[in-house]
């Protein structure tokens, strides 16, 4: 009898021990399961993105979202660029994916946890069709400066590097404050026509960003009007209408040679009686981001020469 009960003690005391190490397995792997919670965010286009855990492996659509990404992040989550990203020169060592037409089949090879874009860049059924093959996409816009200081932020809180993207955004807003500090209640603020394209006259609206960096250089948009689009076509009549006192586009012979020789009657306008006409850096007018304040210097050494 002692030794069949000692025998049952045995097989009692191990099957307890064997339903202890289950529970305690199943424990630790809920534990590990709670870490990789499901994020759900909310871009700036209002929309609802869901992702299973913290996104390890990104990129974007956008020129101006790949600049903001490579200030934020670690370059190895960054997977791939697009045929246009030649900024920062890290950018270049990446998988080039084409986003006109967007080549759907690479974007599945390099397996992204989320793809950045902006708002304009990339047409929502884009998006909807990548959202279709498992692959999420994130939207941001700009309508200000401060807009890309906060986009800096929100892809930090997004991907794990706040104090990072915290940072940064603080420095680039001390260096705005700074700018804007020495051009505070001007009179008689200058107006100012940028032009994107010479036939159709394609113009920088009232409802882009490049009207605020002008408000921040005591400068206006010489456009007041908000059109439908942020980059609105223009009749010359129009123009001249407006008598700019500065134009942006081009050089002052590149202007002459492809502008004013289509419409010579635009010869009135102020920019040009007063050879007010100048270059900008493609890439610091059109691309919102990180080098903002480069474009905002290179906009005052204009406005105030």
């Amino acid at each position: 009898m002692k030794g069949e009960f000692k025998g049952l003690l045995r097989r009692n005391l191990f099957t307890f021990l064997t339903c202890l190490l289950v529970v305690f397995s199943a424990c630790s792997r809920n534990d590990r399961q709670g870490t990789t919670e499901e994020l759900i965010l909310k871009d700036d286009l209002g929309r609802e993105i869901k992702l299973e855990s913290q996104p390890k492996r990104v990129f974007s659509l956008a020129s101006s979202m790949t600049e903001m990404l490579f200030a934020v992040l670690d370059t190895t989550s960054i997977v791939a660029r697009t045929p246009h990203d030649d900024y920062p020169a890290e950018a270049l060592a990446k998988p080039v994916v084409n986003n006109y037409p967007v080549d759907y089949e690479q974007i599945l090879q390099l397996k992204p946890d989320l793809v950045f874009t902006v708002e304009g860049i990339t047409p929502l059924d884009v998006a909807a069709r990548l959202e279709e093959l498992g692959i999420p996409v994130y939207y941001q816009k700009y309508a200000s400066v401060e807009d890309v200081f906060t986009g800096l932020e929100d892809i930090g809180r997004i991907m794990g590097r706040e104090k990072q993207a915290q940072y940064l955004a603080d420095s680039l807003r001390q260096e705005v404050k700074q700018i804007a500090t020495r051009h505070q209640n001007k009179e008689n603020p200058q107006q100012v026509l940028a032009i994107t394209w010479s036939d159709p006259i394609y113009v920088y609206g009232q409802n882009t960003i490049f009207t605020d960096k002008l408000r921040l250089l005591g400068a206006e948009n010489a456009v007041k009007e908000v059109f439908d689009q942020p980059y609105p076509a223009l009749t010359r009549e129009y123009v001249l209408k407006l008598n700019p006192d500065v134009l942006l586009g081009g050089t002052k012979e590149e202007l002459e040679a492809k502008f004013f020789n289509l419409y010579p009657e635009l010869r009135k306008i102020k920019a040009y009686q007063q050879k007010r006409l100048y270059e900008p850096t493609d890439d610091l007018m059109s691309r919102p981001g990180p080098r903002v304040v480069e474009s905002l210097k290179e906009l005052e050494g204009f406005l105030y020469p």
